[in-house]
């Protein structure tokens, strides 16, 4: 079996996006924005990354951040895990970074209470003072799948639920 991506449920998506979106129009936005998702694809047959696209625009100015819920969750076997990196132009030419530097996604977070919602925590770390704007449906970040291994002696056995640091506190 193979990866996937797939979207995340509706209700979903409005739960997270709620967090960020306060406004009048938040239900027409919201909306909107789910109905335009689009599941990662590769540019390239060589890419290794499948680019994640800005479910809305966006502006961040030099030092601030954002997180971008991206609608999406991924079903992958085990020992497959997926990395979560800006694209490299973005980086390069105006430093965008994710919070947490490389966003892990396992392969257990699928099943978790959020659906498996990967959200990526968003800096603008320009030591120029540009500020970004990224318009919706362009791509923002990119996820790369990797095979990892375990050692002979392991004995993990709990159950994740819950993204950002939910291994720390979050097993069942």
């Amino acid at each position: 079996m193979y990866p996937r991506f797939e979207k995340v449920s509706y209700e979903q998506f409005y739960e997270s996006m709620s967090e960020i979106i306060d406004t009048e129009y938040k239900d027409e936005l919201i909306k909107s924005a789910y109905e335009s998702l689009s599941i990662p694809q590769r540019a390239t047959k060589g890419s290794a990354g499948y680019d994640f696209k800005a479910p809305f625009t966006f502006t961040l100015e030099p030092g601030k951040e954002i997180k971008i819920p991206t609608g999406i969750r991924c079903y992958m076997p085990d020992n497959i895990v997926l990395f979560i990196v800006p694209r490299s132009g973005l980086g390069t030419k105006n430093r965008l970074q994710l919070n947490n530097t490389i966003g892990i996604v396992d392969s257990d977070y699928y099943y978790s209470s959020n659906e498996g919602h990967i959200m990526a925590t968003l800096i603008n770390d320009s030591r120029t003072n540009k500020t970004l704007t990224v318009e919706a449906g362009k791509g923002f970040c990119q996820g790369i799948f990797l095979n990892y291994f375990t050692t002979a002696d392991d004995s993990s056995n709990g159950i994740r639920d819950g993204g950002f640091g939910s291994t720390d506190g979050n097993i069942v």
